[in-house]
């Protein structure tokens, strides 16, 4: 699932080979107690259901599924640390997503990430005060990267939550000479001509992950490296599926599995399915004692999750 190296050099920095980030890729949710707090005794058990379950071999952690934005910069090193901690010798990689409104907490929260071990790091724009241009975008990139300049660095686009309209392949264009140890991005957009080209002018060492779960079929046929995503959590074992078929040109068997999510997806979207909702149908599918998401979002009744839980179901688990 995972192969290739990078590495590269500048004047001032020497990055450290690193091992090219590909296949699916777990987006996981953040365990809360019913009372709100962070979880930690979950995240053993998490792993386990991954790997055993699903076939999942790497996640990106404190993400947007793991409502990163959410939580305080200690939760979030609290939970990096523990999924570091817990992944090592399991997973094959952990990248840690660092992300803040203000500068001077993502450029610590990238500092501990080095620190505990991660295997890389993603960064995704601030998105109250935005960056208007291509180059303010790169500017930011750079000045989080710096504060750990070894660690593979990921640019997470994530347009529908950020607002930050600005075309991936111009962020990456010459990102290199300004953070070498860049590894890629993580594409949650659905202009594929952008994403197109990103794949094109992408260096060979650079990874193009997805993260579009829906979709992910038509940007496999476009080129991309993997895939990130919160659905990967429960069906992962349906998409690693997915991706074998298409790798052996049964494109039929392909399409199949992708319409699968979509027809869930469409019944869930309608009913309402925020990442609230998300995580509690992982906690459903699962048995994993996942707990509420975070206010302001609010967890839903039973009447709402069980029809999504049973659609689910009579896609998945016939």
């Amino acid at each position: 699932m995972l192969t290739g190296s990078k590495g590269g050099t500048s004047t001032a920095v020497m990055t450290t080979p690193a091992r090219k980030l590909t296949g699916l890729v777990a987006a996981p949710f953040t365990p809360l107690t019913p009372q709100g707090e962070i979880n930690l005794s979950v995240i053993a058990p998490y792993i386990a259901y991954l790997l055993e379950e699903q076939g999942i071999k790497s996640v990106f952690v404190n993400g947007t599924t793991g409502e990163s934005v959410s939580l305080s910069v200690s939760e979030r090193k609290l939970l990096a640390a523990e999924w570091c901690q817990q992944a090592k010798g399991k997973m094959d990689q952990v990248v840690v997503h660092v992300g803040c409104m203000s500068l001077k907490d993502t450029q610590d929260l990238a500092r501990h990430a080095a620190e505990i071990g991660a295997d890389g790091i993603a960064v995704s724009s601030p998105s109250f005060f935005k960056p208007s241009t291509a180059d303010a975008l790169k500017l930011y990139l750079q000045a989080v990267a710096s504060a750990a300049p070894t660690l593979p660095f990921y640019y997470y686009d994530i347009p529908g939550f950020t607002g930050v309209k600005v075309n991936v392949r111009d962020v990456i264009e010459g990102i290199e000479k300004l953070i070498p140890a860049f590894g890629g991005t993580k594409f949650t957009g659905t202009n594929l001509m952008d994403l197109g080209l990103c794949i094109v002018r992408s260096q060979p060492q650079w990874s193009v992950l997805y993260g579009v779960d829906e979709q992910l079929l038509a940007a496999l046929s476009m080129g991309v490296h993997g895939a990130v995503g919160s659905t990967y959590n429960y069906i992962g074992s349906h998409i690693n599926k997915m991706i074998l078929a298409f790798e052996n040109g049964n494109s039929v068997q392909a399409r199949e599995i992708q319409a699968k999510l979509q027809d869930f997806l469409d019944f869930a979207f309608k009913r309402g399915f925020d990442v609230g909702v998300n995580k509690q149908l992982m906690a459903a599918v699962s048995g994993l004692s996942l707990g509420p998401p975070r206010l302001p979002l609010l967890p839903r009744s039973q009447d709402h999750i069980q029809p999504i839980v049973e659609k689910f179901q009579s896609v998945f688990v016939k």
